[in-house]
């Protein structure tokens, strides 16, 4: 992570001797988060997830009323880390809570968007590092419902919601660094006001909300999305995890608990691993632009183009795609995110078939692989070293999502151990393809014209439900 576009990088060693390299830092653990769990089990439990595919992250508390300034002054980094870049004192910090009065906050709007968009699960900061609470807590006076005049908890709005359009509802929630409630600050403290005691913080805020956050929402939260474990000791997360365990058995969890707890799935951020993680579920997390939390100056937003591309990379390497929006402190998404998310909707609506419940590439090797590049719309990208294409699969059938249409109208692909009966146009499926199929490999004859600009995709309906490649 070395340019504007990725959280600051920051080093820290922890007590229970993990690295945190970012404010969403990924370590590497050895316990499981239900240890006791079959395969079958957990494949059961992970069903709805790995279906999925696509979800929204969202990025949102009091950090959007300084929205990136401190003093008139710009303040460098990301959104939701302005206290601690620019040192501001606690006292002074929670005055901005006054002013958090999101009036034009409408949940249905915002889950309305994500479903329209193809998402199928949401994950909203409940807490982060500030220690603001988004939520109705007897365990901090420093939350939505009792330090602004907003006085009322979204997160039981964005429940509603999200049943109403039969999406999903996560919560992240920072569980060591807390900058006003006593938790730990992976960097040196800037106010004498919060030195404190990192387990009486566990105890007496952390664990109560986390008790809160799991059981006051009806049926959700579905997934438990935790980040930067700085000082969290076995001890401390194990705590945590226990409670996880006795309230919400089957929710998913990533793998930032610390403290040795693997969770469910690695969380690369703000790129997408050359093959993914073989063996490991897993979810790239990134944003629109430069920044998770929302910065007024912050116009540096990635076309719908390269968010549709990103999408089908993740899923062709069996991933999920969490992509953040950072709304106001009115309470409004930034019109940017909803114009891409319509856009991004749109493909979907055609071909998302090829995304949703498909795994990884059978291909493998350079014809599963990426390199980082430009994507042809002036934006980076993990693009194939290969055609410019991506392939997923389901039982019995292959999607090629095809970048860069070939202008001969061929495309090529290794030989497969079963016979390929059909080959159509997720755009135009009445639209005849010819293929062409023998041990060497299989050609498929295309129309002069892609179906999108994009990526357009072809399905090949196979004779077997097992999708083989043949090998050497």
């Amino acid at each position: 992570m070395k340019n504007k576009s990725f959280k600051t990088l920051f080093v820290l060693t922890l007590l229970a001797g993990a690295l945190c390299v970012s404010s969403h830092c990924a370590i590497a653990n050895e316990t499981n988060s239900l240890p006791t769990e079959t395969p079958a089990q957990r494949d059961a439990r992970m069903a709805w997830w790995r279906d999925a595919k696509f979800g929204m992250f969202i990025h949102w508390g009091v950090y959007s009323v300084p929205a990136g300034f401190y003093h008139d002054k710009a303040v460098s980094g990301i959104g939701e880390w302005i206290m601690c870049r620019a040192k501001i004192p606690m006292a002074e910090y929670q005055q901005y809570a006054k002013e958090f009065n999101p009036v034009k906050f409408d949940a249905d709007a915002w889950v309305k968007a994500a479903a329209d968009a193809g998402m199928k699960y949401i994950v909203i900061t409940s807490k982060h590092h500030d220690g603001f609470a988004m939520f109705d807590t007897k365990a901090s006076l420093w939350n939505i419902v009792q330090a602004t005049p907003f006085a009322k908890d979204p997160l039981k709005d964005l429940a509603t919601a999200c049943h109403k359009y039969g999406v999903k509802l996560g919560f992240y929630y920072s569980q060591a660094q807390d900058w006003n409630n006593g938790g730990a600050t992976c960097e040196a403290r800037w106010d004498k006001a919060q030195e404190h005691s990192m387990d009486d913080y566990i105890d007496q805020v952390a664990v109560p909300q986390v008790k809160e956050i799991l059981s006051n929402y009806g049926e959700f939260p579905a997934v438990l999305w935790w980040d930067t474990p700085c000082g969290m000791n076995q001890e401390r997360a194990r705590k945590l995890n226990d409670v996880v365990k006795q309230l919400r058995p089957n929710i998913i969890m990533n793998n930032r608990l610390g403290g040795g707890f693997k969770g469910d799935t690695e969380t690369p951020e703000q790129h997408i691993p050359p093959r993914g993680f073989p063996g490991r579920d897993w979810e790239s997390c990134m944003t629109m632009n430069d920044t998770w939390g929302f910065k007024s100056n912050d116009n540096n937003w990635k076309s719908a183009a390269t968010i549709i591309r990103n999408l089908c990379d993740i899923a062709s390497k069996g991933g999920n795609y969490l992509l953040n929006v950072g709304p106001t402190s009115q309470g409004l998404m930034p019109q940017p995110s909803l114009d891409r998310l319509a856009e991004v909707g749109k493909w979907m609506k055609v071909n998302g078939e090829a995304i949703y419940g498909t795994k990884a590439t059978p291909f493998g090797g350079e014809l599963g692989a990426a390199v980082k590049a430009k994507d042809g719309y002036g934006n980076d990208a993990m693009v194939s070293s290969a055609n410019n294409w991506r392939c997923t699969t389901k039982p019995g059938e292959i999607y090629l999502i095809i970048f860069n249409w070939p202008t001969d109208g061929t495309f090529e692909l290794p030989a497969l151990k079963t016979k390929v009966l059909k080959a159509s146009l997720l755009a135009a499926p009445a639209q005849s393809i010819a293929v062409h199929q023998s041990e060497a490999g299989i050609s498929l004859s295309l129309p002069v014209k892609s179906p999108d600009a994009v990526a357009s995709v072809v399905r090949l309906d196979l004779a077997d439900k097992i999708v083989e490649v043949k090998k050497d």
